[in-house]
């Protein structure tokens, strides 16, 4: 899906724009404060239904209005129009309109264009908690796997009605051993279910991992590991059984997929103990442009790939490489930076479109 044109109302300081991007590379300059960042978050919010900066929808929307809104026109890999938005309020409502039908299910809205972002915040994928990694595993199987959003959800569902059945056993209460058992075996289907794709999406991403770190991290040998979240040598069942005493007296289920995480090695070492700081935004770049590339040839999706000032995060050999070969997968690109010089590769390009953002006002440069 390529964004034809994109309108933004009341969002942050920019209080309207309408743009035409180029469906190829896209770069939008501006002093820090000007704007720039805002818009690459209005087009998050088309792919996420959130911010990449704050949890509070509230602190998006312009001062001294009540809501904001993004909408587009869209061309698919068909070639085929739609239009799609989304509206939030300041009392934390949500409305999204679809090719004129509108729904307040996020992720009728999300599924449509697949979105990555680029940001000096990245490295929290591989420095922060196993949210973050489960979060960019799970990316890949919502836009990949069909049935993935509909299990994930089962889950989850299934997932609070146990915590809340060893949380009565915590406290004293005695509770039902076959509520227990029940609950168990409906989340031991849910999890075996979603561990088995997850195993398999990381088995195909190991492959393109390769051949991509070995683009942008020559030096390194680098390698994925899955930890599925319970011991691997039995099944799900097995292992929720044995932990039901220890669970009953923590109150919650201390195992199974939302305990998952991905491990990366570089030369046999955990890389966050082996590389430098820029040596792991290359290492992030690496991993999601394998997403990238890994969507594109199983399904055949082009997406959205949002660089926030990547002049802060990449040397200019390297943002170059990055842009070039997201640009390979048919993606759509959208880069800021302060200057044009820290992108001044980008001369060589035809098919692009340049913008400037100066106090919240997006203009096209003819």
């Amino acid at each position: 899906m390529k964004l034809d044109k994109v309108q933004i109302s009341q969002f942050r300081n920019i209080e309207s724009a309408t743009i035409y991007p180029s469906p190829h590379l896209n770069v939008v300059v501006g002093q820090n404060g000007s704007g720039k960042s805002s818009f690459l978050e209005s087009l998050h919010y088309l792919g996420f239904g959130r911010s990449f900066r704050t949890n509070k929808h509230r602190s998006v929307i312009q001062s001294q209005h009540s809501q904001f809104s993004v909408f587009a026109e869209c061309t698919d890999n068909e070639n085929k129009s739609h239009k799609i938005g989304l509206m939030r309020n300041n009392k934390d409502e949500f409305l999204c309109s679809i090719n004129g039908e509108r729904s307040q299910r996020l992720a009728s809205l999300v599924s449509y264009i697949p979105v990555q972002i680029f940001t000096p915040q990245s490295t929290d994928l591989l420095l922060g908690s196993p949210t973050h990694r489960r979060r960019f595993l799970d990316w890949g199987l919502f836009h990949v796997e069909q049935s993935f959003f509909d299990l994930s959800i089962g889950y989850a569902k299934v997932l609070k009605q146990r915590n809340a059945l060893l949380k009565m056993q915590q406290s004293g209460k005695k509770i039902d051993s076959i509520q227990l058992d029940y609950w168990s075996h409906q989340l031991a289907i849910y999890g075996e279910k979603i561990d088995g794709d997850r195993q398999k999406y990381i088995s195909a991403l190991k492959l393109i991992f390769k051949r991509i770190s070995e683009q942008f991290l020559p030096e390194f040998s680098l390698e994925i590991s899955y930890n599925r979240g319970w011991d691997k040598s039995i099944d799900f069942i097995s292992a929720l059984q044995e932990k039901t005493t220890y669970d009953s007296r923590m109150g919650f289920t201390s195992i199974g997929i939302h305990k998952a995480d991905i491990k990366i090695k570089a030369d046999g070492v955990i890389a966050i103990e082996r590389l430098s700081r820029g040596q792991l935004r290359m290492l992030v770049a690496a991993l999601q442009l394998s997403q990238t590339l890994h969507l594109f040839e199983t399904t055949n999706k082009s997406g959205i790939f949002l660089l926030d000032d990547i002049g802060a995060e990449l040397d200019l050999d390297k943002r170059k490489n990055f842009i070039e070969a997201l640009l390979a997968t048919n993606t759509q690109l959208f880069v800021t930076a302060i200057e044009k010089s820290q992108l001044s590769f980008v001369e060589e390009y035809n098919d692009k479109k340049m913008f400037h953002v100066e106090h919240g006002h997006v203009e096209e440069e003819q």
